[in-house]
C-alpha cells in the first residue's frame, strides 16, 4: 500500500508545483483564467505559495504520516475552493481543479491506510 501512497503523493507534489510555477511566472495561459474566475493579480502569488506548501507537505508526509494527513486535507481545501471559484464565474472549465481534488482524496485515503 505505501508504494501506492508514494507514487500517488509525488504525482501529486509535482501537478502541485507545476501549476505553481505557472502562476509564479505568470503564464499567459494561467493568469486570464485566474482573473476570469475573479482572483485579483496580487492574490494569484499567494495560491502558488499555498499549492508549494501543499506539494511540500505531501512528500515530508511519506515520512511524517500526519502531516501528509493534513497536507492532503489543505489539498482538497484548495481545489474545492478552486471548483467553487468557476463555478461561481459561471465557468466550465473547473475538470482541471475537480480532477485534482478527487486525486487529493484518493492521496489522503492511500496514506492514511498506509499509516
Amino acid at each position: 500500500m505505501f508504494i501506492a501512497t508514494l507514487i500517488a503523493s509525488v504525482l501529486l507534489a509535482v501537478a502541485l508545483t507545476v501549476s505553481a510555477i505557472g502562476k509564479l511566472t505568470r503564464n499567459p495561459s494561467v493568469i486570464p483564467m485566474l482573473e476570469q474566475v475573479g482572483v485579483p493579480t496580487d492574490k494569484i502569488p499567494w495560491l502558488a505559495y499555498l499549492e508549494i506548501l501543499g506539494a511540500l507537505g505531501l512528500l515530508v508526509g511519506l515520512v511524517v504520516w500526519p502531516i501528509g494527513v493534513a497536507a492532503a486535507v489543505g489539498v482538497i481545501a484548495y481545489f474545492i475552493g478552486a471548483v467553487t471559484a468557476h463555478l461561481r464565474a459561471k465557468d466550465k472549465q473547473f475538470a482541471p481543479a475537480a480532477g485534482l481534488a478527487v486525486f487529493a482524496v484518493v492521496v489522503l485515503v492511500l496514506r492514511v491506510l498506509s499509516a
